[in-house]
């Protein structure tokens, strides 16, 4: 229900009278104070991020997302096609662009393959490139998607349907309806914590993290792992804690009261935001600080105390769901591989790039299998779509090779969290144009996370301008061949 009607449902005589101006009103308010002064009075509605048991069994409590920014070459990364290989070069067949429209390509396009070697990797078999080696470690443990595709092929349309279901800004993200379902285990942290890499924010701008049309104490905390963790949580100068405590407690009457008439969340948002701000001021520099993690597991990671990288930031991810932070969202510029520059270029450029990703990545995994977290934490890392299985029309003429966008068929893989380790789920066909087996929808994907968490995703809902809303709209199913 919508809580605002709620409460106005909920309103008593007493409410009723109070909201009266003087005359009879008032005397009616002075004989029932002195009767029901205890009784008939609403109360404030719970901490919105008290910890919530899931109504539905759950093999996942926390979640960890790796999202590169741009999307990686996915045929230069996850999934082989030699026969694209042996036909580098061609024109491509006709019926495999006929009709489509690409963001930088028109006309005949020429095939790429892949200039990468491979490697079956582990028991399972799986076939990674040479880009990622500290993957291949690692092959055992991850849950390879090969046909995933979604409905967009603009940067932030496609990042706005990964995370909200939708390529209009408004809606609540994945964070945030994970966090307004299960609450957070640490009433010291945010629920949901966003952190940035490679110096630019994401494609769908703060909409990817944020809380939509839900409360916004459900939305994501932007922290940096440079500077202050957190922008403006730190006392002005004249104002210690003592005096900011005073501050808040004034505040806090003052918006109770504003609850009990009103009814309005966002109010109870307020509080909650208050209050969690002034214990983060305590809490969050210390899980921050990762100059305190021994030096072998900053090799591992490649981090660095002091500086932003994706390094630093997967090191802190583990940090802050061992501190009970519920949901943890990387975001890392730079994988948009068109062929513009050398950096861009698949071959040395991508090997580059991945450098800064799967080391941490790898490690990330390890560091919470060890830890006995990989188990229950469920680790995605993906980008908003795929790449072509041909030449970026801009720049196919030049030394450079680079790819287009492509939402019919790419891959993401996850790790723990209750899904089948050392398994390729899905197939593309022979030259990676479109899905030969097994697709799954940005709206399955959606809704096999909400399963592993404990939800079904057709009733995590929350009503607003007079309907309930969900993550996955009126769409999606669980891909109940990933899961253990």
């Amino acid at each position: 229900m919508d809580p605002i009607l709620e409460a106005r449902l909920l309103a008593t005589r007493r409410h009723l009278l109070g909201s009266m101006a003087g005359g009879i009103g008032a005397i009616a308010m002075h004989d029932l104070l002195a009767a029901t002064a205890s009784t008939t009075q609403p109360a404030l509605v719970v901490d919105p991020m008290a910890p919530k048991l899931p109504p539905l069994p759950a093999k996942a409590k926390r979640m960890i997302v790796i999202h590169l920014t741009g999307s990686p070459p996915h045929l230069d990364l996850y999934d082989h096609k030699p026969e694209l290989v042996k036909r580098d070069g061609q024109d491509c067949p006709a019926e495999t662009i006929a009709g489509k429209k690409f963001a930088f390509t028109s006309g005949t396009p020429k095939l790429l393959g892949t200039p990468r070697k491979w490697v079956k990797c582990g028991e399972s078999g799986m076939e990674l490139s040479d880009a990622i080696p500290n993957l291949h470690r690692v092959a055992d443990k991850l849950c390879l998607v090969r046909s995933m595709f979604t409905d967009q092929f603009n940067h932030a349309p496609a990042e706005l349907m990964v995370y909200t279901g939708s390529p209009r800004a408004g809606r609540p993200s994945l964070g945030s309806w994970v966090t307004y379902g299960l609450g957070t285990e640490n009433a010291n942290l945010p629920g949901f914590v966003t952190l940035i890499s490679s110096g630019v924010q994401p494609n769908g701008g703060t909409s990817s993290f944020g809380s939509g049309f839900l409360p916004s104490v459900y939305q994501g905390v932007q922290c940096r792992s440079k500077g202050d963790p957190v922008l403006y949580v730190s006392d002005p100068p004249g104002m210690n804690r003592a005096m900011r405590r005073k501050t808040l407690d004034a505040l806090k009457d003052l918006n109770e009261l504003q609850a009990r008439e009103l009814g309005n969340p966002e109010t109870v948002t307020r509080i909650a935001q208050y209050e969690l701000a002034f214990r983060m001021q305590a809490s969050v520099p210390d899980v921050m600080d990762i100059s305190k993690e021994p030096q072998t597991v900053l090799d591992a990671y490649g981090a660095k105390p002091g500086q932003s990288s994706l390094a630093n930031n997967c090191l802190l991810a583990r940090r802050l769901v061992e501190q009970g932070v519920r949901f943890v969202h990387l975001f890392d510029w730079g994988w948009d591989f068109h062929g513009t520059n050398p950096k861009e270029d698949i071959r040395d450029g991508l090997t580059q790039k991945a450098a800064t990703f799967d080391k941490p990545a790898a490690a990330l995994i390890e560091d919470l299998e060890q830890r006995g977290l990989l188990e229950d934490t469920l680790v995605l890392c993906t980008g908003e779509f795929g790449r072509t299985p041909f030449r970026e029309g801009r720049t196919a003429a030049g030394s450079i090779l680079g790819r287009d966008h492509y939402p019919d068929c790419y891959s993401i893989w996850m790790a723990g969290g209750g899904v089948k380790p050392g398994y390729v789920h899905g197939a593309s066909d022979d030259l990676g144009f479109k899905v030969a087996s097994d697709m799954v929808h940005i709206h399955d994907l959606q809704a096999t996370i909400l399963h592993l968490l404990g939800f079904d995703h057709t009733k995590l809902t929350y009503r607003f301008q007079g309907r309930d809303f969900r993550l996955t709209d009126v769409h999606g199913h669980v891909v109940q061949q990933i899961l253990v």
